[in-house]
């Protein structure tokens, strides 16, 4: 049996992709997060006494700590990084939070690859990499178009990438990379816009839109993407990078009123807000590398996914409220709000 390690396998993506590997194959997995935001122990739950699985807290940014540790651990095949600080809005108030944890912390995963201690290195990225399309535009985006990122989030990220790239081309080290665009699903924290949007819709609360909400993403439900992910673990070519996308291009004004139709809550509940800097207009994938040269298909249609996602949601208002209990009020009003109070 393969051991592998998953770093930020609490948060939403990690956690997804955790519960199919246990599911679905025969590996050990070993999970390293440091419990913070977005890493909730209440997404790891259900599966923290399954016998190929073990947690380990731990941070990315502290090389000392995982040099300890995978010189402690043995025969590990390899590393899949979803650690990482990945709210836009927050990136623009405090950018050195995410240059810590998605430079340094990559920066430090690499340099343990380097030095032996295990073969293959996945690193998960995302669509922003590549900057945005007018709204009208017919592009995608492919893995060697250019890195024009316009966020601090995305720009650390593209950072990562290009870090992970040179390590591969310099020191001759297994490395691939995914990009993928918009996850939605279960377990996603309530910062991000589906579930934002169901929770407050839940509570008759006005829901907030950029700009005028016109601004595209291409939707992926988690699962297709972990799926993804595991296939370029498994078979993809070192060096590679693979995008995976969805085709779901829909703007976030149509994407909330869908969301308020499913609930049957009326559209008066949509407020207009003043729109974030650098607010990127479109994604869109060109994901036919990954198909042609590891056969994945997408296996989910959006819409029933998007009902799921909601009736989930409906269903787990306890997990919502442990998991802001837990994480938000623990993290966020205790270092975020004393920081912003200092700004102000």
């Amino acid at each position: 049996m393969k051991k592998i390690v998953v770093t930020g396998g609490a948060g939403f993506i990690g956690s997804n992709f955790i519960r199919y590997v246990l599911n679905n194959r025969e590996y050990s997995i070993i999970n390293i997060d440091q419990l913070l935001l977005s890493g909730s122990s209440e997404n790891i739950r259900e599966f923290s006494k399954n016998r190929n699985y073990r947690f380990v807290k731990g941070d990315i940014r502290d090389f000392d700590f995982l040099l300890k540790f995978f010189q402690r651990e043995k025969k590990i095949f390899g590393v899949i990084n979803f650690a990482a600080q990945s709210h836009v809005d927050r990136s623009i108030i405090f950018p050195k939070d995410f240059m810590d944890t998605n430079i340094l912390g990559v920066f430090n995963l690499l340099e343990i690859l380097r030095r032996g201690f295990f073969k293959r290195f996945l690193q998960i990225s995302t669509d922003e990499v590549y900057g945005d399309l007018k709204i009208d535009s017919k592009e995608k985006f492919k893995e060697d178009s250019p890195l024009k990122p316009n966020s601090p989030y995305s720009s650390s990220k593209a950072s990562a990438d290009l870090i992970s790239l040179s390590y591969h081309k310099t020191y001759d080290l297994d490395i691939v990379i995914t990009r993928s665009s918009n996850n939605f699903g279960p377990y996603q924290f309530p910062e991000k816009l589906i579930p934002l949007t169901i929770l407050k819709a839940l509570k008759n609360e006005k829901i907030p839109i950029y700009g005028d909400g016109k601004n595209v993403r291409d939707w992926l439900y988690v699962e297709d993407n972990v799926r993804a992910i595991l296939n370029v673990f498994e078979n993809g070519k070192r060096g590679s990078v693979y995008n995976i996308g969805a085709d779901n291009g829909i703007s976030n004004l149509d994407l909330v009123k869908m969301i308020l139709k499913i609930l049957k809550k009326d559209e008066c509940l949509i407020t207009f807000v003043k729109d974030r800097p650098s607010h990127d207009r479109k994604y869109s994938l060109d994901s036919s590398k990954i198909k042609r040269e590891l056969k994945h298909k997408n296996i989910f249609k959006f819409y029933p996914t998007l009902k799921k996602t909601v009736e989930w949601y409906k269903e787990n208002i306890k997990w919502v409220e442990k998991c802001i209990d837990e994480d938000f009020k623990k993290y966020y009003i205790k270092n975020y709000k004393e920081r912003l109070d200092e700004k102000n």
